[in-house]
């Protein structure tokens, strides 16, 4: 397969069913590795003036300390009805498993920067800000407990949208 480099407002999509509802797959890149994760919360969308990838990752995830240290991710918006090959993403640790191997997906790059082949369209970022969400900017007071009884919050990544890649 191969992927064709298009500009970001040609793109059409729903950001909600396309992450919420068939997952993408968000790999943080480093200069020792990468590690890929299933994703369901994120926003594409403009920041600052910037076509902007809003990913979430928790600090117990080992795809943490790539987007930690890495400048550069992907955001990978995966084909419908493949969840059972996804999940080997959300469910296993990169640190000892190839997740890769085990989905029987293929890891491909684009200028450095790793993403599953079979995605149908994947986004290369660059960090440009992150932070750690708190409890305390929660104003649905439901938000807490329903999604973080182990107080284990996200960090917020926002990545600038250097390039879309669109399957061909």
């Amino acid at each position: 397969m191969s992927f064709e480099k298009i500009e970001i407002n040609s793109l059409e999509f729903s950001p909600t069913k396309a992450i919420g509802e068939n997952w993408g797959i968000l790999t943080g890149v480093s200069a020792d590795g990468f590690n890929s994760m299933t994703v369901s919360w994120g926003s594409v969308g403009v920041l600052w003036s910037k076509p902007c990838v809003f990913a979430f990752v928790r600090p117990g995830r080992y795809t943490y300390r790539f987007m930690e240290d890495g400048e550069l991710f992907s955001l990978a918006i995966m084909p419908e009805g493949i969840h059972k090959e996804m999940a080997v993403f959300g469910s296993k640790s990169g640190r000892d498993t190839d997740k890769y191997a085990v989905s029987g997906f293929t890891a491909s790059e684009y200028e450095g920067v790793k993403f599953p082949e079979e995605a149908q369209t994947v986004f290369i970022c660059r960090k440009i800000a992150a932070g750690d969400i708190k409890p305390e900017w929660f104003i649905d007071s439901s938000i807490d407990p329903e999604n973080y009884p182990k107080k284990d919050y996200h960090r917020m990544y926002v990545g600038e949208i250097l390039t879309v890649l669109k399957k061909s």
